[in-house]
């Protein structure tokens, strides 16, 4: 699935015209850039979100973590999907919630993270590509190392911090499952300087029913 990595309701209402974007990611910073407060973005994210909408916990101790991932689900509903940090209490969290609430680990940096993620009973599992590359130095081999590492699991790989279509179509061929990407690139997916010039010379020297 394509999911629209963003918090802004302008963002979705035009993604979602598309007819193909699957859903919406959203996390701290991106929701600090809504004009409204994180509960009303995800409310109306909620609304009109033809899938699942993906929330990151913000807080860093267990007990917090859980009652914000609670109070989440009451707003979201069925559409909920946590994002919960790859951390030793992180993944303590996971286990805990994941039983009720779908769950991805976000921040996943590592292959073992990803064997982690799986045993604590997440439905997805994050990787930061192009972040993964600038500090890691390949963060296509990350993904490729959390498919062979999860294969056979059910968790499936989502990937962010993409930053063009042929990272996007990368991320995909080394094992991704699932990409979220901004709008800007969500419309450069769409395009090809070729493709445009096909058809070009298919209305120009062809006919159609509405010739």
């Amino acid at each position: 699935m394509i999911y629209l990595d963003s918090a802004l309701i302008t963002e979705a209402e035009i993604a979602l015209k598309f007819g193909w974007v699957k859903g919406i990611t959203t996390n701290p910073t991106l929701l600090a850039k809504s004009d409204l407060s994180p509960q009303e973005t995800l409310k109306k994210l909620a609304a009109i979100s033809p899938g699942e909408l993906y929330y990151q916990l913000t807080a860093t101790n267990f007990e917090e973590m859980i009652a914000e991932g609670q109070q989440a689900f009451q707003l979201i509903g069925s559409k909920t999907v946590l994002k919960v940090p790859a951390t030793e209490v992180g993944f303590q969290v996971v286990a805990s919630l994941s039983k009720n609430i779908p769950c991805s680990v976000t921040a996943i940096y590592s292959a073992a993270q990803a064997a982690v993620a799986y045993q604590a009973g997440a439905k997805y599992a994050i990787a930061y590509v192009n972040r993964a590359t600038r500090l890691l130095g390949d963060g296509l081999q990350l993904v490729r190392e959390m498919a062979a590492v999860l294969q056979g699991t059910g968790v499936e790989i989502l990937a962010a911090s993409l930053k063009s279509p042929q990272e996007a179509a990368d991320a995909l061929q080394a094992g991704a499952d699932h990409l979220t990407v901004p709008l800007t690139l969500l419309q450069a997916m769409t395009t090809h300087e070729l493709s445009q010039k096909t058809v070009e010379d298919f209305n120009q020297q062809g006919r159609g029913i509405l010739s």
